[in-house]
């Protein structure tokens, strides 16, 4: 006859159980509140951003189908854009794995044995030995943990935390690679016009010096004025070849983005000769939109979140865990005997593990996880002042390069009409050689300052694109 429990055992420990589970198990996920300053609009006195929402394809803005095809391969073939894509892939399986917990658990077993026991172990034997023979015995074993104390539940919470985590790791990486094609292409754009500037300055100081040389040799000038066109020609030319690598450097940058080697750099990039322009403002939204926005804000949440399921985990190992198990099966002494009802067996019952002993390894589980949330929380805090930080340097940064520019541009055309004033005079007899060479020198210089701060101008917009947090979302 079977032996059952005594209900009121059975009683009791339901009722120590429901106990135990009406405790907290762990603490909630802490606040990830933003900032109130965080709602504010961005948009400041400068025209040259509105406060439209933010676009994800905002490399379309620029109108430049080089840019847009080289954007388009980056997101396709980019290596690094691989590498997370694949971890995502990895961390969802993580995920798919821990929902297990919340099924059954079954194991079958068939096994064969012939053999003979000791006889120490068969009371009555006499110390005879026993006769051999061979025993069969095939069963199915399930078990399901009750997750009363929510160990099951967290350890899914924090599984899942871990794939938002990822999913949002990939965006970040994708808001980077998008914005550094772009800062390539715009590098080796810019740096091509400002080799042309350089280029324009050396023929004209190139001009020059033939022109002194040919009043030294008609003997209307002098050695002096030869020599200084000379050296304002030579230093011109100096500062072709950092130019030059510079563009090659930006090049080959844009091959690896765009998963390529260096050889293979896309002809269209290296044929650029003007940095990408935008003919309209730039739409920024305003602070709460961008939080929403930023992938790096949103994984550091999802880590904070992760982080605080597993402080559930490591403190429900202070309780019991109840599994409800069963198994059934048939042994018998030969193989044609397992389908006989005589030697049919199974069992049924509850399993109650408690580590009661151990706490104190538990307790410094759960001090472990408490500090390794607490980390999360402060990260998340900095992530957000990081993301308002960077917006605000960017626009900040375009809108006084802007202002930069205009200035700059003024003075080279100032520095034009100079040049070719000082020109005129020297030609007339009214002035001397020094003034037309400072005159070119002056201009040469607003010229490479102009293509410089075009270049800028282009850079802080990327930048500020890039703190938008736009094209995560993009196909």
């Amino acid at each position: 006859m079977t032996a059952f429990p005594d209900p009121r055992i059975l009683t009791a420990t339901a009722f120590a159980s429901l106990l135990l589970a009406s405790c907290a198990v762990g603490p909630k996920a802490p606040d990830a509140t933003l900032p109130p300053s965080a709602s504010g609009a961005f948009v400041s006195a400068t025209p040259a951003v509105t406060a439209d929402a933010a676009r994800d394809d905002w490399w379309r803005l620029y109108d430049d189908p080089t840019l847009d095809a080289l954007i388009a391969q980056t997101l396709t073939e980019n290596n690094e854009l691989e590498a997370a894509a694949a971890n995502l892939r990895r961390v969802r399986a993580a995920l798919g794995e821990a929902r297990t917990g919340r099924l059954p658990s079954t194991t079958t077993s068939a096994v064969g044995q012939y053999g003979r026991g000791s006889a120490a172990t068969v009371p009555g034997s006499g110390g005879q030995a026993l006769d051999e023979g061979e025993t069969y015995d095939a069963g199915l074993d399930v078990a399901y943990e009750i997750d009363l104390f929510g160990r099951v539940g967290s350890t899914i919470r924090a599984a899942r935390a871990d794939a938002d985590a990822a999913a949002a790791a990939l965006e970040v990486v994708r808001v980077t690679v998008a914005a550094e094609t772009a800062r390539a292409y715009a590098d080796a754009c810019s740096a091509n016009a400002q080799i042309a500037v350089a280029e324009r300055t050396i023929a004209l100081q190139s001009d020059t010096a033939n022109l002194t040389r040919r009043l030294l040799d008609a003997g209307s000038g002098n050695g002096l004025d030869v020599a200084r066109a000379r050296a304002a020609l030579e230093s011109s030319r100096a500062g072709l070849p950092p130019l030059r690598a510079q563009r090659d450097g930006a090049l080959f940058r844009l091959a690896t983005l765009t998963g390529r080697t260096p050889a293979e750099v896309i002809e269209a990039a290296r044929a650029c000769r003007r940095p990408p322009q935008l003919s309209q403002p730039i739409p920024v939204g305003d602070g709460a939109r961008l939080l929403a926005r930023r992938p790096d804000v949103r994984q550091a949440e999802r880590q904070l979140a992760g982080a605080a399921a597993r402080v559930n985990v490591a403190t429900a190992d202070l309780y019991p865990r109840i599994t409800l198990g069963g198994s059934l099966g048939a042994t018998a002494l030969d193989a044609g005997g397992l389908g006989d009802s005589e030697n049919f067996r199974f069992s049924v019952g509850p399993l109650i593990n408690w580590s009661f002993p151990n706490v104190f390894a538990a307790r410094a589980r759960i001090e472990q996880a408490s500090a390794a949330s607490d980390a999360a929380l402060a990260t998340f805090d900095q992530t957000v002042l990081v993301a308002l930080q960077e917006t605000e340097t960017a626009l900040t940064n375009y809108a006084n390069e802007l202002d930069r520019r205009t200035a700059l541009q003024a003075a080279r055309d100032q520095a034009a009409t100079a040049a070719r004033l000082s020109r005129l005079r020297f030609d007339a007899g009214a002035d001397s050689f020094l003034t037309v060479l400072d005159a070119e020198r002056t201009l040469a210089g607003a010229d490479a300052q102009l293509a410089a701060s075009d270049a800028l101008v282009t850079t802080w917009q990327i930048a500020l694109f890039k703190a938008l947090a736009g094209g995560w979302s993009a196909d």
